[in-house]
Formats: C-alpha cells, structure tokens, sequence
C-alpha cells in the first residue's frame, strides 16, 4: 500500500474522530436543553478531563485504557458459531439526537455524509428494517429516506395523545 492507502487511512481516522466529537457535541446539546444544570455540569467534566488527558501522556493512556480505546488490551474472543454471522457495526451517530438538534434538514445532511455500510449499521442498531428490505438496498438516497421516515415515525409517536 503506497503513500495514497496510509493518506486515506489517516483522513478516514481523523474523519471518525471529528465525528465522535461532533456526536458528543450534538448529545451535550441536548442534554443542556433538557436539563440546563445537567447539560453544564457535564459539560465541564468533559473539559477538565479533556485537558489533562491532553497534558498528560499517563492519564491518556490509562484513560484509553479505561475505555476500551486503543491502547486497551484486545478482549480474548472465542468463536461460536453465531460469530460467523456477519454482525453490524455500531452505528457512526444516533439519528435520534440529530433530528432533535437539527431537524430532518440537519439529519439528512449529517447522513448524506455516509457510507451506505455505515448507514445500514444505523438502520440495524435501532431497529429500522422492520421490512428486512433495506439490507438489500445500495443506493444512500433509499437508505437515509429509510432513516428519516423512521426517526420522524418515532419522534411522533404519541403526539396524538398531547
């Protein structure tokens, strides 16, 4: 793999860790519209623990370690027979927070960001394929109009009864 494959690689990983930061931006978002105190709170826990892990080689460390990033040793996995059934990936966003955020304009657009597999593992982390169609489909249009039917369907649910 040439210099190309390690770009696209790095620019894949900076990708993932803007999004993380952005999802926890969106959740902390709603959080503080929520419940203020919470949202603020949490918010500077955030921060401080943030910052030392940045002045801190150690505690980055021992932090990742903690939460099963990188640094973590690799769980010991045995195979089992379900294993060799191909399993979705956590999904890159919950959808849910986002339309709350952002509406179906913001959801659309943060989906439109997608992969198709990484839209799939959205549709099968909350239940989406009630149909057992959309494992099928290639096309992202399909799949993010599959998730934002979805998401508005739950939003509503119940709004009768308000």
């Amino acid at each position: 793999m040439g210099m190309n494959g390690q770009n696209s690689g790095l620019n894949a990983e900076v990708l993932r860790r803007q999004r993380a930061v952005s999802e926890a931006e969106i959740s902390l978002s709603a959080l503080s519209a929520a419940n203020p105190a919470a949202g603020e709170s949490l918010s500077r826990l955030v921060q401080v623990v943030a910052a030392e892990a940045a002045r801190s080689p150690r505690f980055a460390k021992a932090l990742a370690q903690t939460m099963g990033g990188s640094d973590a040793p690799a769980p010991a996995r045995t195979p089992t027979k379900r294993a060799a059934r191909s399993k979705r990936a956590k999904g890159l966003l919950d959808p849910f927070a986002v339309f709350s955020v952002s509406g179906e304009t913001g959801l659309r657009a943060r989906l439109g960001t997608l992969t198709v597999d990484q839209l799939k593992d959205i549709i099968a982390e909350n239940g989406m394929n009630h149909d057992g169609a959309a494992m099928r489909w290639k096309t992202p249009s399909r799949l993010v109009d599959r998730i934002v039917e979805r998401v508005q369907a739950r939003s509503t649910k119940g709004d009768v009864l308000r």
